[in-house]
């Protein structure tokens, strides 16, 4: 493998979890906001296969606007969690070229883009939606969880030169969700199936699930990777 992950600059500082042989295939996993790349390596390790090299970068520190402008992990800046609020566009836009940049990178690499998967939680799974449903490069999975599609007023026509109309993807929700409703990840999941192949979106509700994961939404996430990316 060669390729400087310096010139990536979320790929320097990125918590990643190598294969445990040769490595055929690649998961990106974006957290959610205020928390780090670790947490999410760690319940990544608990469901890896051997032959995948898990990559959790860290979003860069910023000050968030629904957060009293506090300064924290934030993928992009955040004014409210509606469907309605005001979104930062241009932060959106910069961010998912950041996380497109891994993705290109890993290519380089040795890794077609038909042998990764990209997911997160919340606003990392926010970013994933978007990323792919705008990146030319053709993914074997998108996974999003307890999330939205940002800037969805923009959709289908932002996803005019995607190359994901026909991968699939798996959202999932906890149905106590207090933070992001679950009503509005059902919203986010019907949006979806007006840009992409409707029978490729797959949307999984856990009952007394809140703003968080569980074994089983888990279990269901290492099922879609082993059937997107199978050993080869």
């Amino acid at each position: 493998m060669c390729g400087n992950n310096m010139s990536v600059p979320l790929l320097s500082e990125a918590v990643t979890v190598p294969g445990t042989e040769k490595e055929t295939a690649v998961v990106i996993f974006l957290h959610g906001l205020g928390d780090t790349g670790h947490g999410w390596a760690d319940t990544m390790t608990s469901i890896r296969l051997p032959y995948i090299k898990y990559i959790c970068p860290h979003a860069p520190r910023i000050p968030v606007t629904l957060n009293m402008k506090m300064t924290m992990p934030s993928w992009f800046d955040l004014t409210g969690l509606s469907p309605e609020s005001p979104e930062d566009e241009a932060g959106i836009k910069r961010a998912a070229e950041n996380i497109k940049a891994i993705i290109d990178h890993e290519v380089k690499n040795g890794i077609p883009s038909s042998r990764i998967i990209l997911g997160g939680f919340s606003q990392g799974g926010a970013l994933s939606l978007y990323t792919s449903l705008t990146s030319q490069q053709h993914l074997a999975g998108v996974v999003g969880l307890s999330c939205w599609l940002p800037l969805h007023k923009t959709f289908p026509q932002a996803a005019s030169g995607s190359g994901n109309k026909d991968t699939p993807i798996l959202q999932c929700h906890g149905e106590m969700d207090p933070m992001i409703p679950v009503q509005f990840g059902a919203m986010t999941a019907e949006k979806l199936k007006t840009i992409i192949s409707p029978q490729n979106v797959t949307f999984r509700t856990y009952p007394g699930l809140m703003h968080s994961s569980c074994p089983q939404e888990m279990s269901a996430v290492k099922e879609f990777i082993e059937k997107q990316l199978p050993r080869v």
